[in-house]
């Protein structure tokens, strides 16, 4: 039967707590199956681009997923304001299994970017509503903390197995397995969350309207800003790359312009008079920046600097992603408690300019120890940081802007997380090649094997090493050694990028200075309308709630 729902004064939708943890769990896995997405792909992402041999797409895997991402997020955070969030979490779901699906089967690195950048639609949907349902069923902030530990705890779990998994299935079965895991996560998802999640819209009005021409306008103005990240290292101050950018501030600004004055605005612009907001979702894009590069190259780092096995580096990943689950309940617990709760967020950029600091120092010789030392820091302070920023925003936006808030403050995250990888994948790159290209040939002769040795590759696929130490050998030359220093040279890479990490992170503690006090509970909850009932939830029989 489907779950029933009883309208309490004051506080909107109050379902049992039996159909609250019903509803919940469908919510959890369906985070798990973002959390497992995200920690198994980076694991295997060097794994991935050795065998498709296209690392010149390899920050274009992350980044394709991110910009499809960031587009959706605002369109259908607005449209389940409008027309209620189950619907479109149900629809993200199907669609993401079927985007896992074919980057599964893909053949080439194009279509498995083609691939990512379907699943980045899906995500979108999803993060765009899925994330807004749990206020839906929980108006108070505080029980909402408590609630959200069940999320918490699937993303700890998803986040504790998943690189490990991930690795494993790398290492042993092949790295195609892991995308089909989201599938039977995401279909215990799909049927929880359409059996028990009610649908409740948050505006009731007719005529109901669309802002396409705002959509339209911030999908070219974020196209256009992740190709001007993605190319101006590569082509400079030429021509084309002064036009792309001329292009995306003029999207931009028109973007502005046209929500100032739109009747149904995809981006209520009066959202921003609140300070604390603007300051929030800087803060989402400082913490999207630091958490997609540490996500996304310290394998990188792992496999091609220090020479580890796609198994190896999914177990050293696992502190990184399970500490950021540790932040995440700890401040469940905290916050509520605290007199100044955003204290909470200058203590979690803290950890990050602290540990990201550390990794700066660690080489192929380090203990293993301090590494994980390090990487549990950067995890505990992105906990303490991720759904803080959330819940802050969704108390400071009220009830109204509920949906569209959530999704604005995902989607400069996103943004955050375009930049990163783009920015820190330019910066790996150019130092890599620049390193190796002072390694002194000059008594061996200028050959295209040093061309070869220019392309990652041959640090993490294993045939393309062979190759390239077998042609050094029939050159009377030791190819171990060049590889030696070419895995020197992706660490000095990865370090530069990583730099760019802690100035955020050191941004973040600066920008916080801005923050005005924040207290729960401020603004009063109206109470939520529900949505009329399908044919299908007027003939489910009631329950009392608890």
């Amino acid at each position: 039967m489907k779950a029933s729902s009883v309208k309490k004064p004051g506080t909107g939708m109050l379902l049992s707590r039996r159909e609250s943890l019903q509803a919940m769990v469908g919510l959890g896995c369906v985070t798990m199956m973002v959390a497992i997405d995200q920690t198994v792909v980076s694991t295997a992402l060097p794994t991935v681009v050795a065998e498709l041999r296209g690392f010149q797409l390899y920050a274009w895997v992350t980044t394709a997923y991110l910009l499809t991402s960031i587009i959706t997020i605002p369109i259908f955070g607005r449209l389940g304001d409008y027309y209620g969030r189950k619907p479109f979490v149900v629809l993200s779901i199907v669609l993401f299994l079927v985007a896992s699906v074919l980057c599964g089967i893909a053949q080439s690195m194009t279509h498995l970017v083609l691939g990512r950048a379907l699943q980045g639609i899906a995500g979108g949907m999803m993060l765009g509503t899925a994330f807004a349902v749990v206020p839906d069923l929980f108006p108070d902030p505080h029980v909402r903390l408590r609630w959200q530990v069940i999320l918490s705890s699937c993303f700890g779990v998803a986040n504790a197995f998943g690189p490990s998994i991930g690795g494993f299935l790398t290492y042993y079965v092949g790295w195609r397995a892991v995308f089909f895991m989201n599938v039977p996560f995401g279909l215990v998802g799909l049927y929880f969350i359409y059996r028990y999640v009610p649908l409740v819209r948050q505006m009731q009005q007719t005529g109901i309207r669309l802002d396409w021409q705002g959509a339209v306008l911030i999908a070219l103005a974020l196209t256009g800003l992740q190709f001007l990240v993605q190319l101006l290292p590569v082509h400079g101050a030429h021509l084309s790359m002064v036009g792309l950018g001329l292009f995306t501030i003029a999207c931009m600004t028109a973007f502005v312009w046209w929500e100032k004055r739109c009747t149904a605005a995809l981006i209520p612009m009066e959202m921003f008079r609140d300070r604390s907001i603007v300051i929030m979702c800087v803060l989402s894009v400082f913490l999207g920046f630091i958490m997609f590069g540490l996500l996304i190259y310290i394998p990188l780092l792992l496999q091609g600097g220090f020479g580890l096995t796609a198994r190896e580096v999914g177990v050293l990943i696992t502190p990184l992603v399970v500490s950021i689950t540790a932040g995440s309940i700890a401040s469940a617990r905290i916050v509520p408690r605290m007199k100044r709760p955003e204290f909470i967020l200058h203590t979690g950029f803290g950890a990050l300019v602290l540990c990201i600091s550390g990794l700066l120092l660690v080489d192929a010789g380090t203990p293993r120890a301090v590494l994980v030392a390090c990487l549990l820091g950067c995890g505990f302070g992105l906990g303490l940081l991720m759904p803080n920023l959330t819940i802050f925003v969704q108390e400071l936006a009220g009830r109204s802007l509920l949906g569209i808030s959530t999704a604005v403050l995902q989607s400069t995250r996103m943004i955050g997380g375009m930049l990163g990888t783009a920015v820190v994948g330019s910066i790996v790159s150019h130092y890599y090649v620049e390193r190796v290209r002072q390694l002194d040939v000059t008594p061996f002769g200028n050959g295209a094997w040093l061309s070869r040795l220019e392309d990652p590759q041959v640090l993490v696929n294993t045939q393309v090493q062979s190759e390239f130490i077998g042609a050094l050998q029939r050159l009377g030359l030791h190819g171990e050694t060049f590889i030696l220093h070419a895995r020197e040279s992706m660490v000095w890479g990865v370090h530069a990028g990583l730099v760019m990490a802690v100035v955020m992170a050191v941004a973040g503690l600066l920008w916080l200075r801005r923050m005005p006090p924040f207290k729960f509970g401020s603004r009063p909850v109206p109470p939520v309308k529900e949505a009329p009932a399908t044919a299908a939830e007027a003939v489910s029989s009631p329950k009392d709630p608890a």
